[in-house]
């Protein structure tokens, strides 16, 4: 005769079969135990405990385990006790995806940007993060790696997993934005960050990329200078071509002439800057300071003036938009225009989530996030 394994009586009652094994219930310290059943085979997988596992075990219908376990007033206390010392036996753990979908939100989030490895983006996700979870969300994260193909992949795994709001940033080569309009006329939230669309209705978090740029290139002017060549980004990239004209204001401003051989594109990768920074100092009549729209940009081309032993910021001057570590290590230190990637990212979060829980209700609308222009030894050429 089988003894119960927790008290060592013989009151043992049968109580059905779970996953293979006999179930039992003892009488004497009331505990369910189960033994295996020599005849069934083993399982070849693991099996997740169903709500109609539980029903089988207590003889009750799943509708009756499904109102115990979500406190349905329906049930009377004795078996809602019941079923929920069955679940916690079985280990059962409720789906949560299905749970979400069946209440038509998932509490997911989905953010897509150009290239995680960028400091900017790092900071950026960081404030979504924490402002994602302290409200209750997930946050899923896909890199479009710069490309328009995959940022549109991007979209379509994260619109597949449910989610409830996207966060998107453009890549290099996006100038169509089909796969954004389609969800968006559908009613999905959208809010767009640091590269913006102006063709959809969207909430945006932006940058000051115009005054930014017009204040690096007028702090130059200060300095000194009087030919500036800009290290400017994508001609088609919407922050590239506001930060170019913000160069160009500052040029007009203080009287000085645009210059065309100035003028060098790169597409943010390493290695292009020290193109044009090559045919700049082949002119008869180098620059003697350089704006870069994008500090990494400056810093490559700082360390290759220190290497051709051309004195920063006494023979060119040189300030970048955006900042990292980097740049106040290298030396002498970069002057920046400084973005607080992680406001932009908290901000951005903060108007999603709002969008979502208040629905049609919740107007949109663009918010700029003032940067900070900090001063370093690389563009002094003044005390």
């Amino acid at each position: 005769m089988e003894k119960c394994s927790k008290c060592g009586e013989t009151t043992l009652i049968r109580s059905g079969f779970i996953r293979g094994k006999q179930r039992f219930f003892c009488k004497s310290c009331e505990s369910y135990i189960t033994i295996p059943n020599p005849n069934q085979p083993p399982s070849k997988k693991p099996h997740q405990t169903t709500i109609i596992d539980i029903a089988k075990v207590l003889g009750v219908s799943p509708s009756t385990v499904s109102r115990a376990l979500n406190d349905s007033s329906e049930i009377n206390e004795f078996t809602r006790q019941e079923i929920i010392r069955v679940a916690q036996e079985l280990d059962y753990r409720p789906n949560l995806l299905a749970q979400s979908l069946n209440r038509g939100q998932t509490h997911t989030i989905g953010v897509v940007i150009p290239d995680i490895q960028r400091p900017f983006f790092a900071g950026v996700l960081a404030g979504i993060q924490e402002v994602a979870s302290s409200a209750g969300y997930r946050v899923m994260i896909c890199q479009s790696n710069e490309s328009h193909s995959t940022e549109i992949l991007n979209v379509q795994a994260l619109v597949s997993s449910q989610i409830d709001g996207l966060l998107i940033s453009h890549s290099i080569e996006t100038n169509s934005f089909e796969h954004l309009k389609l969800h968006f006329n559908r009613g999905l939230p959208i809010v767009h960050f640091d590269r913006i669309c102006n063709e959809i209705d969207t909430s945006k978090v932006i940058q000051e990329d115009f005054n930014g740029a017009f204040q690096l290139v007028e702090h130059l002017i200060e300095q000194g200078c009087k030919r500036i060549a800009i290290c400017a980004g994508p001609p088609d990239l919407l922050i590239s071509r506001t930060r170019f004209e913000g160069y160009k204001a500052a040029l007009e401003k203080h009287g000085l002439s645009f210059d065309e051989s100035l003028v060098h594109h790169t597409g943010f990768k390493a290695g292009e800057s020290l193109v044009g920074l090559e045919s700049w100092l082949a002119l008869p009549e180098p620059p003697d300071g350089i704006f870069a729209v994008h500090h990494a940009n400056a810093v490559e081309m700082m360390v290759e003036l220190k290497q051709r032993k051309i004195k920063i910021p006494k023979q060119i001057a040189l300030v970048g938009f955006g900042d990292d570590q980097i740049a106040s290590l290298i030396e002498p230190p970069l002057t920046v225009f400084h973005l607080f990637p992680f406001k932009i990212g908290a901000t951005a979060a903060k108007m999603l989530i709002n969008q979502i829980v208040e629905k049609e209700q919740s107007p949109t609308s663009q918010v700029t996030i003032q940067g900070e222009l900090r001063v370093r030894s690389s563009s002094l050429r003044k005390n």
